[in-house]
């Protein structure tokens, strides 16, 4: 508390009433807060980590997937959805390994095959960096390759331009992998894609696509920047931010690098880059699984990292920290996984419905052209555009 004024002097009456307000004031109050939570506070939690172990049982939890959702799910429909999800990626994971140059590929099968695969990529030095400098030009590189290509999947663009930046080192160690910070045009603030290069045993390259796509462009930067600078509409829509919706969208966006790029499977030739994609869409359909195994079915901590160890290709630290998030938000982290369905779900509408006819780029206007809305919103405003661009009035 004290180190702003050790720059004065001892005698001067800023540094003086500080240390006096420290001494007498700050200082005890927290020495009174650590007391309370040490002997009153703690030995009276619960042990389990569920908010359904609280007061208003499962309703409560109901009640968050509702809020982060926007849709009225029950627990047992998110859960059975994630286990589906999972499922299904599962599979395809193991078609892509079948395309990689890992040397056990063949030796292994099923469950077994996943998992030393899985600890491969986690303990292998060819999937690491050793210079933070050499991870953010990585970022740089990427984002500014996936920038040639958003004429091909959008009519609109934004005005505000973004960066790459290292997230500060101060902040670094509590910070996820990567973060979107956003700007203002309207202030003269440009947005940034902020990563994280603390731990870079922690940062696997294999990634770097799939988040810069979400963090980035046309993820967190394209949908925040397009809905500040709407134009005819209330203020508070250029504003609002509803989970299920900016999350889905970002989600959705990496697998749009599926169909830009260079080779068979667009950003994704690398077949390493192309399970690290199909890791972030397990980790969020793991979050369907396991945020509803802690909340609504009683599971331990420790059975959520064990899941998500088992299914993602993501590290052991970054999972603990990932855990202890559903725990503390509780519902929050199944928005992601039940946005992007539903996105998946009218692009899959549209396509059966308009054929040949469809453009990718008059759907993303119909998805992003409103800003952020509840999912039920959003379905009935592409219905309405899917109704005229196929004639129907």
């Amino acid at each position: 508390f004290y180190a702003p004024y050790r720059r004065l002097a001892n005698d001067d009456p800023s540094a003086v009433r500080a240390r006096r307000a420290i001494t007498e004031g700050i200082g005890p109050a927290f020495a009174r807060l650590a007391s309370f939570l040490r002997e009153e506070y703690i030995p009276m939690c619960r042990e389990s980590v569920g908010i359904s172990a609280g007061v208003d049982g499962v309703a409560a939890y109901d009640a968050a997937i509702l809020n982060h959702t926007t849709l009225p799910l029950s627990a047992e429909q998110v859960h059975a959805l994630g286990l589906s999800e999972v499922a299904r990626i599962r599979a395809e994971m193991m078609t892509v390994i079948e395309r990689t140059d890992w040397a056990r590929k063949d030796e292994l099968a099923g469950d077994e095959r996943l998992a030393a695969f899985l600890e491969y990529l986690r303990t292998d030095p060819r999937f690491y960096y050793t210079d933070p400098d050499d991870l953010v030009r990585g970022y740089r590189d990427i984002s500014k390759r996936i920038d040639a290509e958003l004429p091909r999947l959008f009519k609109t663009l934004p005005r505000l331009s973004y960066g790459v930046r290292e997230i500060p080192l101060f902040a670094a160690k509590t910070s996820p992998t990567a973060y979107y910070y956003k700007g203002s045009l309207k202030a003269g603030i440009p947005a940034w894609f902020m990563a994280n290069t603390y731990r870079l045993d922690q940062r696997p390259k294999y990634e770097m696509i799939a988040l810069t796509l979400h963090e980035a462009v046309p993820g967190h930067h394209l949908q925040s920047a397009l809905h500040e600078e709407m134009e005819s509409v209330h203020p508070i829509r250029t504003m609002v931010w509803l989970t299920a919706y900016g999350e889905g969208w970002a989600l959705y966006a990496e697998r749009l690098g599926l169909e830009v790029g260079d080779g068979d499977n667009g950003f994704y030739s690398d077949p390493y880059d192309d399970f690290g994609r199909l890791t972030y869409e397990m980790w969020r359909a793991c979050r369907l699984v396991v945020d509803t195994g802690i909340h609504a079915k009683k599971w331990t901590r420790r059975q959520a990292i064990d899941y998500m160890l088992a299914n993602t290709g993501l590290s052991e630290y970054n999972i603990d920290r990932e855990v202890d998030r559903y725990i503390a938000w509780p519902g929050q982290a199944t928005a992601y996984k039940m946005g992007e369905l539903k996105i998946r779900e009218l692009r899959a509408a549209a396509e059966r419905e308009l054929g040949s006819r469809f453009d990718v780029r008059e759907f993303h206007e119909a998805i992003l052209g409103g800003g952020p809305l509840p999912l039920p919103a959003l379905e009935e405003r592409v219905r309405r555009w899917l109704r005229t661009a196929a004639g129907r009035g």
